[in-house]
């Protein structure tokens, strides 16, 4: 258990977290994606007060899991790993997405968010792991 804990840059796990958090706003507002992605996955567009609320906390949790595995895999020198899964796991989303019938637009950002997500996230261990 000691080497999911042991070294982890903890204020790179919960920066790296909240920039791709904040970025997910922009890349699913109407300002980008979101219009077409919406279109897209069969979902309308509402407000601020419309959002899901159990969808935004589990989108942060999930980022602040993926942080936490970018942190470990940088502690041993594993971030190749890190990447591997990342791509296995856009991989499998996508799949899953023609299964559900997305759009092919719908489908490329959603993975294009995730990869994004794991650049900032890396970036972030980069600079936070000296401090």
């Amino acid at each position: 258990m000691a080497e999911l804990t042991t070294d982890v840059s903890w204020l790179a796990v919960g920066v790296g977290a909240v920039v791709s958090f904040l970025v997910g706003w922009l890349w699913y507002s109407p300002k980008l994606f979101g219009r077409q992605w919406a279109e897209g996955v069969g979902v309308a567009m509402g407000t601020a007060s419309d959002m899901p609320v159990g969808a935004m906390v589990s989108q942060i949790v999930g980022l602040a899991l993926m942080s936490w595995f970018v942190g470990v895999t940088a502690v041993s020198n594993a971030l190749l790993t890190v990447i591997l899964a990342t791509l296995a796991f856009v991989v499998l989303a996508y799949s899953g997405g023609m299964f559900t019938k997305k759009s092919s637009y719908a489908r490329n950002v959603e993975a294009g968010y995730w990869l994004v997500s794991l650049v900032i996230m890396i970036a972030c261990q980069g600079v936070f792991r000296s401090l």
